[in-house]
């Protein structure tokens, strides 16, 4: 872009907008927050007087109108990330999709298409990236800490009433009409992307997922195993409605020479098993998560760098996805 400072707007100010990425395009060096927008006009204006954003909308189709905004963040449910994008790239704006990027795999195709008309830059909300613990952790692997790696595992167990699990009025995570699936849905596109980057991509996949509690029309449990391009073979578990006294949240890999492991929500702890013994590793993430992530979004559309995710990496985490629940 010829202009140095990224304008943003938001398209769903709500609450992953809070601290984990809105402050985000505010903070960050060459990058302001111009406007967002938000249905209930007072949660808008709210949100705009909390963070000092100058404009404030209830409708999308007026801020996308807006001259004077570059690139725009889409944060609302899955339902609408792909008509929204749609919509931005054809007001000629630069589009950064949150995750899951949209309904299916399927989905993303139109994405592709629409971009490739245009001279535009989509990116994906896969910040997880560039979050320092994870960074750290693939460190480890290309330095052959645990020598050739073999095998990948993520167990994901939840109970029903766990509080890592976002709220809403709505409770829309639990509703496939607006989030494409479950809770697995929500939090496997991190753990998935990440596995993805490092050892991708999928030679050969099968899973299911099925409802055994009941308590939503989701899938409550799904079950997955994958051959990835490096050799790796990878096997997941993700439930959310066991005991709370086992619940787990732990990506393995074990290698010709040892293992490392990490988790993935809370303070990641990266334990590293070799002949030298054992490890621990304790990187604090960003107050602002995303903030990292959006400084290299920045970067891509001042062209500076290359894509940190594009809508094609981002199907291939929803193709896995797709596979591994059968839809």
């Amino acid at each position: 872009m010829d202009k140095k400072t990224i304008r943003w707007g938001i398209i769903g100010a709500g609450n992953v907008t809070e601290v984990k990425s809105g402050p985000g395009f505010y903070k960050n060096p060459d990058s302001q927050l111009l406007a967002v927008m938000r249905r209930d006009s007072d949660k808008a204006r709210d949100f705009a007087e909390r963070h000092q954003v100058p404009l404030w909308y209830n409708d999308a189709s007026a801020l996308l109108a807006n001259p004077d905004i570059d690139a725009v963040y889409i944060a609302t449910p899955p339902l609408q990330h792909k008509d929204y994008a749609l919509a931005a790239l054809a007001a000629g704006k630069h589009v950064y999709i949150e995750k899951p990027v949209t309904m299916n795999a399927a989905e993303c195709d139109d994405i592709i298409a629409a971009q490739s008309a245009t001279s535009l830059k989509v990116c994906v909300a896969h910040y997880r990236r560039f979050v320092p613990c994870f960074l750290k952790f693939f460190d480890l692997i290309q330095q052959g800490a645990i020598g050739k790696p073999l095998l990948a595992r993520i167990d994901m167990l939840r109970s029903a009433n766990n509080n890592l699990i976002a709220k809403t009025d709505e409770n829309w995570r639990v509703n496939p009409a607006i989030s494409g699936g479950g809770l697995f849905h929500d939090l496997a596109p991190h753990q998935l992307d990440l596995l993805l980057h490092w050892f991708g991509p999928v030679m050969d996949a099968r899973g299911f997922g099925t409802n055994q509690a009941g308590l939503y029309p989701a899938d409550d449990c799904v079950i997955g195993w994958a051959r990835l391009h490096s050799g790796i073979e990878f096997q997941g578990r993700w439930h959310y409605a066991i005991p709370a006294h086992l619940e787990q949240d732990l990506c393995e890999i074990i290698g010709t020479e040892g293992s490392l492991s990490i988790n993935f929500f809370g303070e990641q702890v990266i334990q590293l098993h070799n002949r030298d013994g054992q490890q621990t590793f304790r990187i604090p993430n960003p107050t602002h998560i995303q903030q990292p992530m959006i400084e290299q979004v920045n970067h891509y559309l001042r062209g500076e760098r290359n894509n940190p995710c594009s809508v094609e990496e981002a199907k291939a985490v929803m193709a896995l996805m797709d596979c591994f629940t059968q839809k």
